[in-house]
């Protein structure tokens, strides 16, 4: 049996999430400068609430609160996917690798989520 993570930075869905954000960051630094206040501001945001949320609720006491947590971080990821499609139809950028990255991001997620729940 693996033995619980002692902090949010032991989760593997942490770990998957941060490097989401740090590849959207990558990935926005070449956005049109116009879009600065519009997409790539949206883009980050939400791509940095997935791991904030899950940190967030890590230390939460109770399953209904670290539930709550990670479902505003579900919430948030499929927010920013929506902003990579976007980004992709606009030609900003090819999005097919963050998509993919943010696919096993809502995978283990999703996984984790219910895990929680079921405690």
């Amino acid at each position: 049996m693996i033995p619980p993570a002692k902090t949010f930075q032991n989760l593997i869905v942490w770990q998957k999430a941060h490097a989401l954000v740090l590849l959207i960051y990558s990935i926005t630094k070449k956005f049109p400068k116009s879009e600065l206040f519009g997409i790539t501001s949206q883009l980050q945001r939400s791509a940095v609430s997935i791991p904030a949320n899950i940190a967030e609720g890590f230390k939460k006491r109770t399953t209904a609160d670290k539930a709550r947590y990670l479902n505003i971080a579900q919430a948030s990821l499929e927010e920013t996917r929506y902003y990579l499609i976007l980004a992709n139809d606009l030609k900003f950028c090819q999005t097919e690798n963050a998509l993919d990255q943010l696919e096993e991001v809502s995978k283990l997620l999703e996984s984790y989520y219910q895990k929680v729940r079921s405690k």
